[in-house]
């Protein structure tokens, strides 16, 4: 009966433990050493993140293309795509389709930045979390094929998405039975190009990026190569002005670089532990990000 009681007290005190702090989170993952996806880094990484959107020094950095030093150690390639993004959008009221559903953050959505925008999120499913109360507007469908009119956006972000196109999505909960990838290329990424640049207005822009370097099909997304991005600059031709921005993850951090350094860059899948590495990266290892104006 004792050693039963002392169970009991025990089980009581357990229910009053107050759970770890979003701080004291960070600062276990810090004092851990920083390995990505361990407990703590999902707090790290956002902290990290928002910090970078807020912050006019950092953004003028990436506007003056280098990076302070040791940035982004340790996180994966969203870090260097939010505040790439962040700076090329406009600075006043706009349309702004968010195809991916990369935006449906709240710790995003309170910038003054997106405050100004009319947002309409385009993703393939409803997702738990969502903010009508901060009159986001929600449609769900395929990027390959959207319900909207030519050139109905001033703005169109298309953040790591594509090369989730015709893939094998199960992980996020919903499997495509009709995926064409079988280990080679899919190219029905360049349908889902078609119609970002056809929703976008003219003198408007599109802002796309995906994991770029050696092509590698992991099933549930491919790394482009030099080759599929040579289609989609193919699509983009005499339509309007395209201007790339190229990001590797080296041990020291997240940097600005040529295309040529990311040609055969690999990337690391988590969930398989294929190209893990001793860099310390928690995903891609390039990133392409293209700013598309279109004319």
């Amino acid at each position: 009966m004792k050693r039963i009681a002392r169970r009991l007290i025990s089980f009581g005190k357990n229910l009053f433990v107050k759970p770890p702090t979003k701080e004291e989170k960070i600062r276990s993952y810090i004092a851990n050493g920083r390995k990505p996806w361990s407990p703590g880094y999902n707090e790290y990484k956002w902290d990290s993140i928002e910090t970078s959107v807020h912050s006019a020094s950092i953004l003028k950095g990436f506007s003056g293309g280098r990076l302070p030093e040791g940035f982004g150690l340790g996180i994966d390639e969203r870090i260097v795509e939010y505040p790439w993004i962040f700076l090329n959008l406009s600075d006043s009221p706009s349309s702004l389709l968010d195809a991916g559903s990369t935006f449906n953050f709240e710790a995003l959505l309170k910038t003054p930045l997106l405050k100004k925008k009319d947002i309409l999120i385009y993703t393939f499913h409803p997702e738990g979390t969502n903010f009508p109360s901060k009159k986001i507007s929600y449609a769900y469908g395929d990027l390959r094929e959207m319900p909207f009119k030519d050139g109905q956006f001033d703005e169109v972000v298309c953040q790591s998405t594509i090369e989730h196109i015709d893939m094998d999505n199960a992980i996020y909960g919903y499997a495509n039975d009709n995926a064409s990838n079988k280990g080679v290329k899919s190219y029905d990424y360049l349908k889902a190009v078609e119609e970002l640049i056809r929703v976008v207005a003219n003198g408007g822009k599109l802002m796309l990026t995906f994991p770029y370097g050696k092509f590698e099909n992991h099933g549930y997304f491919q790394q482009l190569d030099a080759e599929m991005v040579n289609r989609i600059v193919e699509k983009m031709q005499g339509t309007g002005e395209i201007k790339f921005t190229y990001f590797k993850y080296v041990k020291e951090g997240w940097k600005f670089c040529p295309k040529e350094e990311c040609d055969v860059l690999e990337c690391y899948n988590p969930h398989t532990g294929k190209g893990k590495g001793e860099d310390g990266a928690a995903h891609s290892r390039g990133i392409c990000c293209i700013l598309f104006n279109k004319k």
